[in-house]
């Protein structure tokens, strides 16, 4: 090689797949069926790395275990290589017992020749019957064979055994199948996988190219608001160097685009090779697609996809991923790169409508389409649950074998993580639906039936111990986790082989549920608190509840570079660093509102509270009256309560005194569909004289998250502090807390509801052109311990009384009519 070709070839871009990714994204075929597998294999990885360690123990001084292997090799476009570690390496002699007579009998011919002998042995560990395999599953088998070739090659050998192991977990029972294969033999078939993979190696680099160039060329694509040029320059300051950063800025500063903007800056200089955007609701997952959109149309050539819930994909009526109900699971593998390649190579922006029409025109589940895309595009828009719910979480990314890669979260909303991570990291059984899965089980298998009941007992026998301290010790259940793994082991020898009987649905569910259960009681530590509640009738419910879910998030947020935390309200940021990472050294930054303060006034009203003691009908008068006092504007307003009995019943006594002559009432039901909430925000569109006023719940689907720009809401009524019902958990949060010598109510209650208190008054200006009214309804707001939550810009808050507050909006109002007419091109 000429010194010019070893330039080119050292210049060439370098690319690396593990052996395992490679075989299963270039070698999967057939359907999609849920009822196969299901989780047995993923579940089954802890006790089975225990038992590969066994396995391989047995091996003799002959055996070479967790041999690392690795290939590099040129594909034109790049210098990819391919590693991995062989589960066993066995060389010399090689033992014959329990083999078949024809690979014993090539085994005899090769040592009475004193030839080497060499096996790749590959182990799978499982809870499923090892006896009915018939064969290795084709991509076990591929596995061992890249590993082969690549030993072979390494060592120059002209053939080589495979040795495949199905181990299983709980009878240790064994089953081995034996292939011998020529270097040749190997090599053709390995060829033919790396030629299949290098047409999406050459788009990954080629496009990459593109990327990088066109993002060293963005610019921001607006004049910058005040403070956003700042934000914009932190965020990219933390990203350079690799930290987490709290951003609380107001809406208006446009917190989105000066998040995405220095991630695509830092796409462009090397520093990151994806963006996940993470949302906890779907309004703001558009947002951050208009964000890119913008980039775009300057010539950016980044790729971003949007991951909607399977259920909201999924063609089906009622989800069922069986190839004999979905046409689209039958042959999905089959027919899922080209779709792949197709769409990757042809879209930019791969939206939930693009996924759609392509699913639909190959013929596969859209859902695992999007899933795809993820590992190819430069950019992820997607939920919290993606990246950190282990039940959920994009695995490929951010399971536990997953490497740390140059990854960068932009975590919207973030306010909303804590009591998400909280649930995440939660588990849940219910007496209840083991009693119902005992009796799905009986005429199916009276072992998985006992297992069950036994379960039943122990739920009892809580129960009956359950006193005024609902906690219980991690020692206390350590049994019943037992009795979990030997109920798992029970029913999964029912599901293998049935999957038609009755409640088949329901068994699954629980057995997801207990899955899910000791996943998390394996990583039981000091965040967690276990305790027994008693649920409606007789049912009982045994939580492993994480209360500081700060531990779990962090172990998903090492697997990447930098995560910029933003949301309107992160006061105080101290109870947001403890909750979500953990580390008070974390940066923060507040960017104040660019908007006047002028075109909002905000009061703090006397004599009306929402503590429930003082909850009557003369309290709901009181309230009422302040709502006719002050609507002297006609137009748009929200009124947010912080139950739905306490906004029903003031609702109702605003009936009765005339709150609904001659202006519009809506209020907010428990159980709206999507059309209801759109018939219900259409309300706010209507041009009509009468004013409307809208009864909402406090921390719900209206109160954050809705943009109502400019003379669609022009005030906002907040009854309450929005502290949470008392209940079992918020007690442990206020015990847990003051044990960790901080302020336990305030964790517990003060700033989750105050939280709430600031979303929704977040909802009345949202433009330059804005202007409204914020009246806060509790005598409580005139405490120290919430005053000291208030935003910066509410320095200028008010102190009104019945008597009063008519007089002061009113000149509030005259007062921007007068702005208006000396500013009359403003």
């Amino acid at each position: 090689m000429t010194a010019q070709e070893q330039r080119v070839e050292q210049e060439k871009p370098k690319r690396r797949i593990c052996v395992r990714n490679l075989v299963e994204f270039i070698l999967r075929e057939g359907d999609i069926d849920a009822r196969q597998g299901g989780s047995m294999d993923v579940d089954a990885m802890q006790a089975g790395a225990k038992m590969h360690r066994k396995i391989q123990g047995r091996g003799g001084s002959h055996y070479r275990a967790e041999v690392p292997l690795s290939l590099t090799m040129d594909v034109d476009c790049a210098l990819l290589t391919v590693d991995g570690r062989a589960d066993g390496i066995l060389t010399g002699d090689i033992p014959t017992k329990g083999m078949p007579l024809a690979v014993e009998e090539r085994i005899r011919e090769r040592k009475a020749e004193k030839k080497n002998l060499t096996a790749i042995d590959e182990i799978k560990c499982m809870y499923r019957n090892v006896y009915e395999y018939e064969a290795p599953e084709p991509l076990h088998l591929a596995q061992a064979k890249c590993y082969a070739y690549m030993y072979a090659r390494q060592e120059n050998l002209e053939e080589i055994f495979v040795q495949m192991t199905y181990v299983n977990l709980d009878t240790e029972e064994i089953k081995r199948f034996w292939f011998l294969y020529s270097f040749l033999e190997l090599e053709k078939w390995f060829f033919g996988v790396i030629f299949s993979y290098a047409r999406f190696l050459e788009f990954e680099v080629t496009h990459l190219e593109d990327v990088k160039t066109s993002a060293k060329q963005a610019v921001f694509p607006f004049p910058y608001r005040k403070g956003q040029k700042e934000l914009t320059a932190m965020i990219y300051s933390s990203m350079l160097r690799a930290e987490h950063l709290f951003c609380q800025a107001p809406t208006g500063v446009g917190k989105t685009i000066s998040a995405v903007f220095p991630a695509v800056k830092a796409i462009g200089e090397g520093l990151a090779e994806k963006v996940f955007y993470l949302t906890a609701k779907t309004i703001t997952r558009t947002v951050a697609e208009e964000s890119f959109a913008l980039l775009r149309q300057q010539g950016l050539k980044l790729k971003s996809v949007t991951i909607s819930a399977k259920d909201k994909l999924c063609i089906l009526e009622e989800r069922d991923c069986n190839p004999e109900v979905c046409e689209r699971a039958k042959g999905h593998y089959d027919r899922i790169n080209e779709c792949l390649y197709e769409m990757l190579t042809h879209e930019e922006n791969i939206s939930r409508e693009c996924i759609v029409e392509y699913a639909k025109s190959y013929r596969v589940c859209p859902y695992d389409l999007a899933l795809d895309a993820a590992l190819w595009v430069d950019a992820v828009i997607c939920d919290y649950n993606y990246l950190f719910d282990p039940k959920v979480q994009l695995k490929r990314f951010f399971s536990e074998q997953a490497a740390k890669g140059e990854y960068l979260f932009l975590i919207d909303e973030a306010h909303n993580l804590v009591e998400r991570g909280r649930n995440m990291y939660s588990a849940s059984l219910y007496k209840e639906d083991m009693l119902a899965v005992k009796r799905y089980l009986q005429p199916v298998s009276r072992q998985a039936a006992n297992a069950a009941n036994r379960l039943n007992q122990a739920m009892l026998a809580y129960g009956k111990e359950l006193g005024d301290n609902p906690c219980l010790k991690r020692k206390e259940c350590d049994a019943f986790a037992v009795q979990l793994l030997r109920f798992l082991t029970e029913l999964e020898k029912v599901l293998d082989e049935r999957t038609d009987f009755e409640g088949y649905k329901e068994v699954m569910e629980f057995y997801f549920a207990v899955h899910h259960f000791l996943n998390m009681y394996e990583g039981l530590d000091e965040n967690y608190v276990i305790y027994v509640q008693k649920q409606t009738g007789k049912n009982l419910m045994l939580r492993l509840f994480c209360v500081n879910p700060s531990h779990c998030l962090s172990e998903i947020l090492d697997k990447g570079r930098s995560t910029i935390f933003f949301s309107a309200t992160l006061l105080p940021v101290s109870y947001y660093k403890e909750l979500l990472t953990g580390n008070k050294e974390d940066k923060a930054v507040y960017i104040p509102s660019p908007f006047s303060q002028e075109n909002r006034y905000i009061g703090i009203t006397s004599g009306v509270t929402s503590k429930y003691s003082s909850r009557s009908y003369e309290q709901y008068e009181r309230i009422v009256e302040y709502l006719l006092a002050a609507t002297v504007k006609p137009g748009n307003y929200m009124v947010f309560f912080s139950s739905y009995k306490m906004m029903q019943d003031v609702y109702d006594v605003g009936l009765e005194r005339g709150l609904g002559e001659g202006r519009r009432l809506t209020i907010q039901d428990s159980n709206m569909t999507e059309e209801d909430r759109e018939r219900f925000l259409l309300e706010f569109q209507r041009k009509d004289k009468k004013s409307l006023i809208a009864f909402c719940i406090l921390g719900g689907i209206f109160s954050e998250g809705i943009d109502l720009k400019e003379d669609q809401l022009i005030g906002a009524f907040i009854v309450g502090t929005g502290l949470p019902q008392v209940c079992v958990e918020r007690d442990i949060l206020n015990a847990y807390f003051k044990e960790q010598g901080m302020d336990g109510f305030a964790y517990a209650y003060v700033y989750p509801g105050m939280n709430k208190v600031l979303q929704a008054a977040g909802r009345v200006i949202r433009t330059e052109a804005d202007r409204g009214m914020i009246l806060l309804m509790d005598d409580r707001f005139r405490y120290g311990q919430y005053k000291s939550l208030f935003p910066q810009e509410w320095s200028d808050v008010h102190y009104v009384n019945q008597n009063t507050v008519t007089r002061e909006i009113t000149q509030f109002w005259q007062q921007g009519e007068n702005t208006d007419e000396e500013n009359p091109t403003s």
